[in-house]
């Protein structure tokens, strides 16, 4: 991983492929919502097939021809599955690998900001972080509901370094998905993608951020503190 390090004073982080494994999560609101619809038939791939398409706002046609779905019985099935994942989402995500350990030593340089696509409040999203033991890390957690347009807007990363008192330009957007980048780019903020989600090495290069790392952890290693500041001691 030969890349260029990157200069910032603080960070804004998605949650969903970042820092947790949500594929338990989508399974029980694929299954819950196939049920809505009349369809048994599930595999992982679909779940996080459409977990995807529902990010990037893709058609799911596709993905019903045995039962020729019309856009109605589309609309039930993600009614239903966007209000199982939620509800699903305190007790089936779990922390990725060494994700704790992580965030304690960039909390320890860095201000950090959480960055939450969901639509769902920041008190909710709280008692989740409280539950997986990350919540100690954040200064600030910014969900879909905190503004008029999420990402891949630039609106929520815009809050969450106002909340965090740092220009967004001096700040860094880490992501597993398209629309972080997309976010990051448009709010001028520098860009991490990271393979622990659910796009591939290829689908985000073609998406150009700064940088490309396997997953979270490695991250300490490709930061530097703006203005040469020195870091907190341990």
């Amino acid at each position: 991983m030969n890349q260029q390090k990157l200069r910032v004073k603080a960070l804004l982080i998605d949650l969903d492929g970042t820092l947790v494994d949500s594929t338990e999560a989508y399974v029980t609101a694929v299954k819950s919502g196939f049920a809505t619809i009349g369809l048994d038939r599930f595999d992982v791939k679909t779940a996080r097939e459409i977990a995807k398409r529902s990010e990037l706002k893709l058609p799911l046609n596709d993905l019903f021809t045995e039962i020729h779905a019309d856009q109605n019985m589309i609309e039930r099935f993600l009614d239903t599955y966007l209000n199982a994942y939620y509800a699903a989402t305190l007790t089936k995500t779990k922390p990725l690998p060494n994700v704790h350990k992580t965030l304690q030593t960039l909390s320890k340089r860095f201000p950090l900001a959480l960055i939450t696509l969901r639509f769902i409040s920041k008190e909710r999203v709280t008692e989740e972080l409280r539950h997986l033991g990350f919540n100690k890390y954040f200064k600030a957690v910014v969900t879909a509901l905190d503004v008029k347009k999420p990402k891949p807007y630039p609106d929520a990363l815009l809050m969450g370094a106002e909340r965090l008192g740092i220009p967004v330009d001096e700040c860094a957007i880490i992501g597993d998905s398209i629309v972080d980048v997309h976010a990051g780019k448009s709010a001028g903020a520098r860009t991490v993608a990271v393979l622990s989600g659910l796009f591939s090495k290829k689908e985000l290069e073609k998406e150009k951020p700064d940088l490309i790392l396997e997953n979270i952890n490695w991250l300490p290693k490709f930061l530097v503190i703006k203005n040469d500041e020195k870091p907190k001691e341990d």
